[in-house]
């Protein structure tokens, strides 16, 4: 590499390193005395290489050449100046194993180096380069293993990223449903308290109505009466008897407030924010198992609402420790450890599909710790644990909802038809680590995890 950048960096009349190089019109350059030389007054002033004439008596220099060849004589006096002894100024030529270090020839004789071993520069520098290089190795590959790691780290922010943006959404569509059901009840219950005060401010309005007219009935028929008390005697005997009869007619009922008359504060205001609650019964719903989205097998969908599974395409997703990649699982988002807990889940037509619980499943290991499990393979059905447990179970019906039932306490872990409430199977076993609900598909068909009703106590 060297000598064939020293012989680019030559002049093609003295074969030395460039001496304030200048260039021709053609492009070619030449220290600038041996082309003056060269010409020695010819008034033709060719190119050496090239023979073509040059336009300019005065070629201008190649400072780019020139500082270009500066630092090449440079470097190469360095790396001469590397090679001899800085004791003897002799040329390096062995190496000493106990110093680990170059010599020279006088070294080796000397006092210093009396009793050392000794290996020419050339052995010396090939053993301790694959010495080196077997040292580097291990590095290399430990490079290797955290520039992967930087690239899953990086696609895991990738997916955090997407996974927020995701769940920020579900979170306000969830929240958007609750305020248009409030907003809805809001302006139901206050539709209702307009409707009421309108009826009984119309109802007030024709008492007060009636109210006024008899008010004015009996005020005129008092002035009469009063008048015809103030009249002369022969007149007030002319009108005697009209004024009886005036008198004598039949009078209401004294105007009483009726029953009810005020707004029903207690309707609308009692126990307001419990009623309200307790209507948001029919809107939500509760799953006993929820997934874990973050344990699914790259080609398993879990749904939006965290409650159903499905095989597609394989998805490019980050390789976290708790996705399981050695089978088409997921696990539910919480384990038990003690208690009962209890599940259905709707299977359907799916032709395969296992269901049950885990203790644990490890990436990329083709093994399952602690796993019970009924499992469908084209309506044949299967009970098996990981404790070399195997029986082939009958069942009567096609299954197309399942109950999960387990018992920590007793350790049980039941399953039975949940259409015809028919017993499947039974393990019995003492359960000493925490267990995760289990789900498995091979295809298309969904598997849903069912909500269970709930109610709110009065």
């Amino acid at each position: 590499m060297a000598s064939n950048l020293e012989k680019d960096l030559s002049c093609p009349i003295c074969h030395d390193i460039f001496d304030d190089p200048i260039v021709l019109t053609c492009c070619h350059s030449f220290c600038k005395g041996c082309l003056q030389n060269w010409w020695g007054g010819n008034p033709l002033q060719q190119c050496p290489v090239c023979k073509r004439r040059s336009s300019r008596s005065e070629p201008p220099r190649n400072l780019a050449l020139k500082n270009l060849c500066e630092t090449f004589i440079l470097e190469r006096d360095q790396e001469s100046s590397e090679n001899l002894c800085s004791l003897h100024f002799e040329k390096l030529q062995l190496f000493c194993l106990d110093d680990q270090r170059p010599v020279c020839l006088v070294c080796r004789d000397s006092k210093t180096h009396a009793a050392h071993r000794f290996r020419p520069i050339d052995e010396a520098a090939q053993d301790l380069k694959e010495e080196l290089q077997k040292s580097l190795k291990p590095l290399q590959e430990k490079l290797k293993r955290f520039e992967q790691a930087q690239v899953k780290f990086d696609q895991t922010a990738g997916h955090m990223k997407v996974q927020a943006r995701r769940t920020e959404t579900q979170i306000k569509e969830q929240f958007k449903k609750l305020h248009r059901f409030l907003e809805e009840e809001e302006e139901a219950r206050m539709s209702t308290l307009r409707e009421e005060e309108e009826q009984k401010r119309m109802m007030m309005k024709n008492k007060m109505e009636a109210v006024s007219k008899e008010i004015a009935a009996l005020s005129h028929t008092v002035s009469a009466t009063e008048e015809e008390l103030r009249a002369e005697d022969v007149s007030f005997l002319h009108n005697y008897k009209a004024a009886v009869e005036r008198l004598q007619r039949p009078l209401l009922e004294d105007p009483q407030l009726p029953s009810g008359a005020l707004i029903d504060e207690a309707k609308h205001l009692g126990n307001l924010a419990f009623t309200i609650w307790s209507k948001m019964k029919y809107l939500v719903s509760y799953h006993p198992v929820v997934l874990d989205s973050n344990t699914a097998h790259p080609e398993l969908i879990v749904s939006e609402d965290l409650t159903s599974l499905r095989r597609e395409e394989r998805q490019e997703l980050p390789e976290n420790p708790e996705r399981i990649y050695s089978f088409l699982a997921v696990l539910g988002s919480e384990g038990f450890t003690s208690g009962t807990h209890s599940w259905d889940v709707k299977v359907r037509d799916s032709p395969v599909w296992a269901v049950g619980v885990a203790e644990s499943v490890k990436s990329n290991v083709d093994k399952l710790d602690g796993f019970f499990r009924v499992v469908n393979c084209d309506g044949e059905y299967v009970a098996e644990s990981d404790r070399e447990y195997s029986t082939v179970l009958r069942v009567k019906n096609k299954i197309k909802r399942i109950t999960i039932f387990l018992d920590l306490n007793r350790g049980n872990l039941s399953f039975s038809d949940s259409d015809t409430d028919t017993h499947i199977h039974t393990f019995k076993h003492t359960f000493t680590k925490q267990l995760f609900p289990y789900f498995n598909t091979v295809n298309a068909q969904p598997l849903k995890i069912l909500p269970i009703p709930f109610y709110v106590v009065m």
